[in-house]
């Protein structure tokens, strides 16, 4: 794992595509009312990619411990085992507004790092604030997306745990 003098910054540019991109499709299907089935599945679980992947990418740079990590991927696929089971009933869960939340604080928490990494690795001139907002920011935003991921993950365990049965 040794990353280029450029792979920050093109990691942080691919992410931040993918996350407008996200909401680009979210906004354009509630727009002209063309939400689906099928859309209603897939995008959630093209999220779940996405953010595992890239917190599971950040580990190793130490932008999130790993247990934080296990905590937000445990969720991602047991609300995605709850979405199969609903699906094999002819239910699709939907996101709910606190889980958008929640998948809007994971990608800020990861756009946050990704920049910081970019920032470090182009050497920019005073690097103070690198520092001051990994320390202090940085644990600030994880505290929120661990809340947000484990609020939204028993909430949408609750509501439909009778398709746990």
């Amino acid at each position: 794992m040794f990353p280029t003098s450029w792979s920050f910054p093109v990691a942080f540019l691919l992410f931040s595509f993918a996350a407008f991109t996200d909401w680009l499709d979210g906004f354009i299907a509630r727009h002209y009312q063309q939400c689906t089935n099928v859309g209603r599945l897939l995008d959630p679980l093209a999220d779940k990619v996405l953010v595992s992947a890239a917190f599971i990418c950040l580990i190793p740079f130490h932008a999130l411990p790993a247990w934080a990590v296990t905590i937000i991927v445990t969720r991602e696929f047991l609300v995605t085992g709850l979405r199969l089971l609903a699906n094999e009933k002819g239910v699709v869960i939907a996101a709910d507004r606190l889980g958008k939340h929640k998948t809007g604080w994971q990608f800020a928490t990861i756009l946050f790092y990704l920049l910081l990494l970019a920032a470090k690795q182009l050497s920019l001139h005073d690097q103070r604030w690198i520092l001051w907002s990994w320390d202090d920011i940085g644990p600030v935003l994880i505290g929120i997306t661990l809340a947000l991921t484990i609020a939204s993950g028993a909430s949408c365990l609750w509501k439909n745990r009778a398709f746990l049965k």
